[in-house]
């Protein structure tokens, strides 16, 4: 697992330790950062189908579907708060959906033709409620007092995607169906104020599938809002992955695999007024979850290479505090986060995030514990920068120095920086701050005048921001200069001289056109121009038209961004 904060990665170095007789591997960015805390456990199931998390037991459960065959069982892997392997339920079928009741007192989980309850306390079942054959693993959701889950009937596995699904409910006394269906894994998600989100994923039979919200305060769910995606031109449908309901119910984001995270406003399912940027390029949207104490939105991707996974953000789509990001790789952590994979504790204390690899054969459970504090962060006055005079088009360094609060950090910390010029602003991008605090911001301003480099700390959920500091550096034309050849004697049958045009900073946007003046004692005058060839070489044929000493002087005019430049050359012409 590798730690990150927006906008560039930073590896986190990798603690692990084995837990007796639990098989878990530990993976944690530094305590001195404050940073999340990551426990991993290997999961001991080849397939996913739900995650429920008790926290009045401080208690996770995993189901495995396992839906190949009818005489496929079923797993339940039940985990501590601190990612200890509690209990194994083994099911005579396949499991789907898991649904905790609201005291969590039972978890209700679907099996192939059966509801089964089992006791949170000693994880024994409780009960047993025969229901409509699932051939395809459902959903499962706890909302207004009863369990709901859906159902689907196939006669191969390979038609679930496509199959008809019932959604069907159960009070404590017995199972009912509920009349809603649609085609598809529908997926059932509870929320406060008994309101109950269902989404349903792209397929052949729902190309512009839908997101729907109930009240299930009745006797039946009771749709309230719902909506498709797609415009008039069919584009923008929905791809459906996740729901989540904010800690307050006022809103839903929507983990879209086409577009990414939508927050919806959860009354009418419009658009929230500000919605969350963009994951990062290359990660496709597979899980969302808001914690319930308000506070965070943890952001489930399927990426590779060093593109985060998993980010970590303030809940408020208006809070620009820079997220933490978690890169997954390989066999220590899975390689992406899966659809429907996080959970939080009642309180955001932790986020449990499963994961898999590329193939979906393998799974992770990842525990979280975001930092609890964030540090004071100061970036003194006083920046300087390097070579004293900037010119145009050249390289220059602003260097600075950033001081914290707290232990040294394991990974190092970004600045990021701007230009201002009479052409606006420029981002510069992010400069790593090293061991001792200093950091330095690279640039090549283009524009003559003054450039106003602004270097700011964003703040993660590690560290406060920092106040901007600000560095004012005057930008000089880049210099010029033309070297001339001759000889010291010629004759009136003609002068060859030679020379070279150089010009740093920028490239010229067309080969310099040089102009060429002759003095000798009947004058002044000026030759024909010319023009230099592309390594900056040129050369000046002439014929004399007087002896003794004759003066060539070839100059450059200079545009926007370089000097003029000039150089003179002397020849005594003979007979």
């Amino acid at each position: 697992m590798n730690t990150a904060h927006r906008p560039r990665r930073l590896a986190a170095g990798i603690l692990a330790a084995a837990l007796a007789g639990t098989g878990l591997t530990v993976a944690a960015a530094p305590a001195a950062q404050a940073a999340a805390y990551d426990a991993v456990a290997k999961l001991p199931i080849s397939s996913y189908s739900a995650l429920a998390v008790d926290s009045v037991h401080a208690r996770v459960y995993v189901a495995d579907s396992n839906i190949g065959s009818y005489y496929n069982q079923g797993t339940i892997a039940v985990y501590s708060f601190d990612g200890a392997l509690v209990r194994t339920i083994i099911t005579s079928h396949h499991v789907s959906g898991l649904a905790l009741s609201a005291d969590s007192s039972f978890l209700y989980a679907g099996a192939r033709d059966q509801l089964l309850k089992y006791d949170t306390t000693t994880y024994e079942v409780a009960g047993v409620v025969y229901v409509a054959t699932d051939t395809c693993g459902g959903s499962g959701a706890f909302s207004g007092g009863k369990a709901y889950f859906t159902v689907a009937y196939v006669g191969y596995t390979s038609q679930c995607d496509t199959a008809l699904s019932e959604l069907d409910s159960y009070d404590g006394t017995g199972a009912a169906r509920t009349d809603w269906y649609d085609y598809g894994r529908l997926q059932l998600e509870g929320g406060p104020g008994d309101r109950m989100a269902m989404g349903q994923p792209l397929n052949a039979q729902a190309t512009d599938p839908y997101l729907g919200v109930f009240d299930t305060s009745g006797g039946s769910p009771v749709k309230v809002a719902s909506r498709r995606f797609a415009d008039a031109d069919g584009k923008g449908a929905l791809n459906f992955k996740d729901v989540s309901f904010s800690a307050d119910g006022s809103k839903v984001a929507v983990a879209d695999a086409s577009y990414g995270t939508r927050l919806l406003n959860t009354d009418d399912l419009s658009d929230a007024a500000t919605g969350y940027p963009a994951l990062p390029a290359g990660a496709t949207a597979s899980s969302v979850a808001f914690s319930g104490d308000g506070k965070y939105l943890a952001r489930g991707a399927a990426a590779t290479g060093s593109t985060p996974d998993l980010l970590l953000q303030p809940a408020d789509p208006a809070d620009s505090t820079a997220p933490l990001e978690f890169v997954f790789e390989g066999a220590l952590d899975g390689d992406r986060v899966a659809p429907r994979g996080m959970e939080w504790a009642a309180d955001g204390s932790r986020l449990f995030a499963v994961t898999t690899n590329a193939a979906g054969s393998q799974f992770w459970l990842h525990i979280i514990q975001p930092p609890a504090v964030q540090y004071d962060v100061r970036l003194l006055a006083g920046l300087t920068h390097s070579p004293a005079q900037a010119v145009a088009g050249e390289p220059l360094s602003v260097r600075g120095k950033l001081e914290f609060d707290g232990p040294a950090p394991g990974t190092p910390l970004k600045v990021t920086a701007t230009r201002t010029d009479a052409n606006g602003v420029h981002d510069l991008g992010t400069a790593t701050v090293k061991e001792d605090g200093t950091f330095t911001v690279l640039d090549e301003p283009d524009l003559v005048g003054d450039a106003t480099y602004t270097v700011s700390y964003l703040g993660d959920l590690t560290h406060q921001p920092a106040t901007d500091v600000v560095h004012t550096v005057s930008v000089a034309k880049a210099p010029t200069s033309i070297a001339l050849t001759a000889p010291a004697q010629a004759t009136l049958d003609g002068v060859h001289l030679t020379g070279t045009f150089t010009a740093q900073g920028k490239a010229l946007p067309d080969r310099a056109v040089l102009k060429v003046v002759r003095t000798d004692k009947l004058g002044t005058g000026t030759l024909s121009s010319v023009t230099v060839a592309a390594d900056g070489t040129f050369t000046i044929d002439d014929i004399p038209r007087a002896r003794r000493d004759v003066m060539y002087t070839v100059s450059w005019p200079g545009d926007d961004l370089h000097e003029a430049s000039e150089a003179s050359v002397t020849v005594n012409v003979t007979r």
